[in-house]
């Protein structure tokens, strides 16, 4: 008989709620579960596409190590005797930095390696760990930060009551939205419209969203700060300025007002190319509606003022005092969260070992990972741990970081592919897929757009263990047990840190073990007094009702108060003030793109998701192409100062003039990986034209957007 499971989907940001109905092991069926909770039904293609991902005949089912070459599968434990003679060679020769660790986006979306991998990290003792937010969102966290006192305390779009919403580089019509779990965005936004509301697009491109907006301006790419400090500017000029009920909480608005004064509409007009007239108007707009919110994604973080951009998205929140109210930029109140550290947030505790660019969060910039396996001298990183990451597709300067790799003494993934990164590796850990794990999604929850909570139990049962019971075993190693350590006084010892910094005792949990044990702990020290078994007695979730304010107790800075003004940001005003006289040459841009069948490089490998309009190409506006001689359907060459790919060419108009947009994830056209749809429709990796020079000063963060690139037919 068929069984049917709710899950929440861990393929993107949105968690939405599916009915997955099961027979004789085979999954028959994935649709969007009507009575979840939050997603209320939507799905999208991704979500669809879960019984194909479980069924890959690509996907790594043992381990495998490579010998002479070349990869056999071998036995668990003989992938963990093979790691711990190796990897602790390397570490007792070199020293512990002589490791790095890199975090894929995956891991994220994966309960068991949000809560065991930090543990693992932390045991490795290196100065040498890297993720993907670096090559994403790492200037949210920075801004949140020294703004609020944390990087996970970051405001979200109340988009359910909103009436005024000015969008910034952000598609979550295609992302189905980021740092904003938010299900059914066409359905929230149209929400918006039909209640009288407005919604404006700030984008180089005519996105999909934008489509949809009442207002779209074709911004100038990287140029995003300007507009914002322009608005600010108005604000202070026009005496728009209403803090409200936040100006008891806020320090620093005189700053403000000094900093913005040389960034006048009429300055930035040129540079950016949107009117001063129409700054004038949206400021005016912004300051007068109601419910009024201001949100910036991708597009703003990947940028080379990537922290002064987020930073000045929640400066204009707070002085139209629409920060902390209900339709504007809220705190979610998440029913589980890690408990906080207590210490003021700060970065540069210390900094990379060849360019000295400084730590953030914990993590330096991944476009230093291949100066510092390529520079010889002590501390030169000989071995790399990856968990769920594909740096060789999503970092920058990519062809460079492919030939660093290569050159490693050591190197395991945690991975269920063999694709571009991690056919480097010595050994692959692979893991079940996420219908044979739990699922609780920890940080999502802590960005959604209504307070939820979920919990998916394994719908399938999985001959791999699960990537928690790995982890731990490589803790083991790490921390001179051996391969064949005590997972279970491993667990305790994980679950009794977590009880202890949360206020719980561990015998609260009762028998249970791995993330089931730590999620309920984290549950119960909540603000919602809630259990697991709460969670389990509910399998389309709960509602835990609307965002609510949360000052001052939300904000952990040392004062106290929001800092509007920060040194560790406002020190990088003189290098964007110094863009004003920076206007278009005629250089063509490049810009990535957003696609709804894919997430960055996952995904690739499921025929449904790289059909139709999920094609890797070059978008070119007509005027470009015809001055070029690029003709659609055709096909051209794209050079940077970093590499060249070719593509089809598409031309359209969707593009602001001078730019041009690939989308990210593709290329997967290399020797010695095992992802034969994928392979089919390769692609190009957008990422071999992205320099690891330029970067956003204050965080590392790559640039990925608004790089200057030539086109010519191939």
């Amino acid at each position: 008989m068929p069984n049917t499971a709710h899950v929440t989907c861990p393929l993107c940001e949105a968690t939405c709620g599916l009915s997955v109905t099961i027979e004789d092991s085979v999954v028959t069926d994935v649709r969007g579960d009507h009575d979840d909770v939050f997603s209320r039904g939507f799905i999208c293609p991704k979500g669809v596409s879960l019984g194909a991902l479980h069924a890959d005949p690509d996907r790594l089912r043992a381990p495998l190590v490579k010998r002479d070459g070349e990869f056999v599968e071998v036995s668990w434990d003989e992938a963990f005797a093979e790691i711990d003679t190796r990897l602790r060679a390397v570490v007792a020769e070199h020293g512990n930095d002589a490791v790095a660790m890199y975090a894929g986006n995956p891991s994220i979306h994966n309960v068991s390696s949000a809560l065991y991998g930090p543990v693992l990290y932390r045991a490795m003792n290196t100065k040498n760990f890297y993720s993907a937010s670096t090559v994403d969102q790492m200037p949210k966290h920075y801004t949140s930060g020294y703004m609020f006192g944390a990087p996970l305390t970051i405001p979200i779009p109340d988009v359910d009551r909103t009436q005024y919403f000015l969008m910034l580089g952000a598609n979550p019509l295609v992302s189905n939205g980021s740092l904003m779990t938010a299900p059914d965005m066409r359905g929230r936004l149209k929400a918006l419209r039909a209640r009288g509301g407005r919604l404006v697009v700030v984008d180089p491109k005519r996105t999909r969203t934008a489509e949809l907006a009442d207002e779209h301006h074709a911004i100038r790419p990287g140029t995003d700060a300007l507009l914002l400090f322009a608005l600010v500017n108005v604000l202070f000029e026009r005496k728009l300025v209403d803090l409200g009920a936040l100006a008891e909480h806020t320090n620093g608005v005189a700053e403000m007002r000094s900093l913005a004064e040389p960034f006048t509409p009429e300055a930035v007009a040129p540079v950016t190319g949107i009117e001063a007239a129409d700054i004038r108007r949206l400021a005016a707009e912004l300051a007068a509606a109601e419910r009024a919110v201001v949100y910036g994604r991708v597009g703003t973080t990947t940028q080379e003022f990537g922290t002064l951009t987020s930073w000045l998205v929640d400066v204009l929140n707070v002085l139209t005092g629409n920060l902390d109210r209900p339709g504007g930029a809220m705190f979610p109140k998440p029913a589980a969260s890690a408990p906080a550290s207590g210490k003021p947030f700060r970065h540069g505790r210390w900094r990379s070992r060849v360019r000295g660019l400084p730590e953030v969060f914990g993590e330096l910039p991944i476009a230093t990972l291949a100066d510092e396996i390529q520079t010889p001298g002590e501390g030169q990183v000989r071995a790399l741990v990856t968990v769920a990451g594909n740096p060789c597709l999503s970092g920058p300067n990519a062809g460079r970081l492919d030939a660093a790799l290569g050159e490693l003494d050591f190197m395991v993934s945690l991975d269920v592919y063999l694709n571009e990164t991690t056919r480097h590796a010595d050994v692959i850990l692979p893991g079940p897929t996420p219908l044979e794990r739990p699922h609780y999604d920890l940080a999502f929850y802590q960005l959604a757009v209504r307070n939820v909570a979920h919990w998916t139990a394994a719908a399938l049962p999985s001959e791999l263990p699960q990537e928690w019971r790995t982890l731990l075993r490589l803790l083991g190693i790490v921390t001179g047990q051996g391969p064949d350590a005590d997972i279970a006084a491993l667990d305790e010892f994980v679950a009794g840190e977590i009880a202890r910094r949360a206020g719980v005792e561990v015998a609260d949990a009762g028998d249970r073990t791995g993330p089931e044990r730590l999620v309920d702990l984290m549950l119960r020290a909540g603000s919602y007094s809630l259990t697991l078994a709460d969670l389990e007695a509910a399998p389309h979730g709960i509602d835990l009702g609307p965002l609510t304010s949360r000052l001052p107790d939300a904000v952990t800075t040392a004062s106290g108060k929001i800092e509007l003004a920060p040194t560790a940001i406002t020190d990088d005003v003189p290098r964007l003030a110094a863009r004003l006289g920076d206007v278009p040459n005629g250089q063509l841009v490049l810009i990535g793109r957003r696609q709804l069948s894919s997430n960055n490089s996952w995904m690739h490998n499921v025929e449904s998701l790289v059909r139709g309009s999920n094609r890797c190409t070059v978008q070119v506006h007509p005027a470009d192409a015809a001055g070029i001689g690029l003709v659609d359907g055709g096909r051209a060459t794209v050079s940077s100062a970093a590499g060249t790919v070719e593509l089809p060419v598409e031309v359209t108009e969707v593009l602001r003039q001078g730019v041009v947009s690939i989308p990210h994830g593709w290329g997967h056209d290399v020797d010695g990986v095992r992802t034969s749809v994928a392979a089919a429709h390769a692609g190009a990796n957008s990422n071999v034209l992205t320099e690891d020079g330029p970067l956003d000063a204050p965080t590392g963060t790559a640039v990925l957007n608004g790089i200057p690139v030539h086109l010519m037919p191939a």
